[in-house]
């Protein structure tokens, strides 16, 4: 396993700067929604009360009859990316992202060998990475994210994403996403929910796959973005990735970009960590019944188990108002029957 622990705290604020992709927008199939409705909607879950509150909650303010009808408009859900809808140990995949790229650009950086950060990269030290505290990092991100276009970025992410591998599951990443939760977004879209991505990660590095995976339109993935500039030379328009911060999507920011880009309040929330706390409190304020969803991850065996003191995706504060306030938590190990699609093979 790499040992990177010590300084993916630090990396968290600059790992999310990727940016500018597009890709073609995913229509859900309908009659895969109508048969969504006709069976079990997760059958990926197993028949514990977390699956029986989702749907009890789902029915209810689908009733036109009852007293928490939801019009149509409102039903807005939003989802945590990293550790709610895929994984993310031992690192943030967009990290392990960030190190391949320096890999691959080395051969035109000669010098990177003998010059920190670049030299513990390609010597796979991740221990001695970790010594160049923040400066390094941000030397590290802003070499491999920053002065190329949105096509070339674009290109780059689908490439990796379509090859690189994680180093303990060994299967590319897009493969470590949770079959559960896709089985949710389904399901919730069968009941005219919208769903929305929010995630701290960089809005334009999901945007490069997560629309084919997840079934949800670039324009409702939302997450932390860099500064960019417009180009136009004899016809030639481009927009270029610069190397400043423009915003972090996580903890407080998440609520606002939300206010921002969707402009109502979530009825629906899901996240796994502290950093999610702000968008379930945020949702949790709605006039109508709002449903918080917090995913735990407790199985060791098949993923991961972790919550407070992790090194990422710490769920400690968010646990408690979860337990005080009623929250629906997913026991990973017990609630659901599977985690991963290939697992179904």
């Amino acid at each position: 396993m790499i040992h990177i622990s010590k300084f993916l705290s630090v990396f968290l604020i600059f790992f999310v700067l990727l940016t500018s992709c597009k890709q073609e927008k995913i229509k859900e199939n309908k009659s895969t929604i109508t048969e969504t409705k006709k069976k079990d909607p997760l059958p990926s879950w197993n028949d514990t009360s977390t699956k029986k509150e989702i749907i009890a909650y789902v029915d209810m303010i689908t009733d036109k009859n009852h007293p928490n009808f939801i019009p149509v408009k409102d039903r807005i859900s939003v989802f945590d990316n990293d550790g709610n809808l895929w994984s993310e140990q031992p690192a943030y995949f967009q990290l392990f992202f960030a190190i391949d790229r320096v890999k691959a650009m080395a051969k035109n950086h000669p010098k990177w060998k003998d010059k920190e950060p670049f030299k513990s990269v390609l010597e796979n030290d991740m221990e001695s990475l970790a010594k160049q505290g923040e400066d390094g990092l941000i030397k590290l991100v802003m070499a491999t994210h920053s002065g190329n276009t949105t096509e070339e970025f674009d290109t780059d992410v689908k490439e990796w994403i379509a090859t690189a591998k994680h180093p303990t599951k060994n299967v590319t990443y897009d493969k470590l996403v949770y079959q559960p939760m896709l089985e949710l977004l389904q399901y919730l879209r069968a009941n005219d929910f919208k769903t929305y991505v929010v995630s701290g990660g960089g809005v334009d590095f999901m945007r490069a796959f997560v629309t084919e995976i997840y079934g949800i339109p670039e324009e409702q993935i939302l997450g932390s973005r860099i500064k960019t500039k417009f180009e136009y030379n004899d016809g030639n328009a481009k927009i270029v990735r610069l190397p400043a911060l423009d915003f972090i999507d996580d903890k407080e920011g998440k609520p606002l970009n939300i206010q921002k880009i969707i402009g109502k309040k979530p009825i629906f929330s899901s996240g796994n960590s502290d950093g999610d706390l702000a968008m379930m409190q945020w949702t949790a304020s709605n006039k109508y019944k709002s449903f918080m969803l917090y995913v735990h991850h407790t199985d060791a065996e098949r993923e991961w188990a972790y919550d407070k003191d992790s090194h990422i995706g710490r769920l400690d504060k968010g646990l408690i108002q979860a337990k005080k306030d009623g929250w629906t938590v997913i026991d990973m190990k017990n609630d659901w029957k599977v985690i991963y699609p290939f697992e179904l093979n």
